[in-house]
């Protein structure tokens, strides 16, 4: 065979399409990121629609960060409208939370109440200046000498606690009765004085001594409560406000102080000037 009887060499060049061409995936991916933002778009549509204004304003305050979560409204739905039992309607513009009126005190420098421990501190201080100027610490008493001899105050986590009681051949009311001696008259005029210079509540407790059990009927538990009925009553004929006396007992003998229950120092009246959260 000779040179020229080779054949020649053709080399064919085949361009190959990546995808397949108009057959490929890529559009799929565009066209559902475009039904993806149409849905998202009339979700919102719907939402604006379906949504109070103040849910939206809600939902608006959640996600701005220049508002503090405790001043923004809720956006919610239902029986408060978005509220709670504490919010108010001016919550989300005085940043007062639910306080719906000033707390006792007034508002402190950042908008809150004033602390819980401040607050009965100043009352107990309050309590204190009371008890001295009635008897007469560092001072001059409001009682007169004879007076003081009847009563013993004591500051306590209930209040400032006032008893008068009796001493032999000085009572407070005359024997086996509820008639006021004239001594109790005096003292009765200065505490509702002295009572006078707060607003807290009073309570009136009286005790008695023991009678023989002998008796066919004790008469300690009535002889009790008349008193305090009687103590109450001569507190308001000195311009002491009768709502203020939040309650009244009788305690009979059951609660003697000396050894001896018959003991005429059982005889005794108890005040107790309440703190404000009794």
């Amino acid at each position: 065979m000779s040179k020229n009887d080779i054949a020649p060499i053709i080399i064919k060049r085949k361009k190959v399409v990546a995808g397949g061409g108009h057959h490929g995936g890529a559009w799929k991916v565009a066209y559902a990121d475009f039904v993806t933002a149409m849905m998202a778009f009339f979700m919102l549509m719907w939402l604006l629609n379906a949504t109070t204004e103040t849910q939206r304003k809600g939902l608006a305050d959640y996600f701005s960060p220049t508002i503090a979560v405790a001043r923004v409204s809720g956006g919610g739905d239902g029986a408060f409208g978005g509220d709670s039992l504490s919010s108010e309607k001016t919550m989300s513009q005085t940043g007062r939370g639910g306080f719906t009126h000033q707390p006792p005190g007034g508002l402190s420098e950042f908008g809150a109440a004033p602390d819980a421990e401040q607050v009965a501190s100043k009352e107990t201080e309050t309590l204190e200046k009371l008890q001295e100027g009635l008897i007469g610490k560092g001072g001059e008493s409001l009682l007169r000498e004879m007076a003081l001899e009847h009563i013993v105050t004591r500051l306590t986590d209930e209040g400032l606690i006032i008893e008068i009681f009796d001493l032999e051949n000085r009572r407070l009311f005359e024997d086996g009765s509820d008639i006021p001696t004239p001594l109790l008259l005096d003292i009765a005029g200065v505490l509702a004085e002295t009572f006078d210079l707060v607003t807290n509540q009073v309570a009136i407790g009286t005790h008695t001594r023991a009678f023989p059990q002998v008796l066919r009927q004790n008469p300690a538990w009535v002889l009790a409560t008349s008193r305090s009925q009687v103590m109450r009553r001569l507190m308001e004929r000195q311009n002491f406000a009768p709502d203020r006396v939040q309650r009244i007992t009788g305690f009979g003998g059951r609660s003697p102080l000396v050894e001896d229950p018959m003991d005429v120092r059982n005889n005794r009246v108890v005040l107790t000037l309440l703190r404000d959260n009794n």
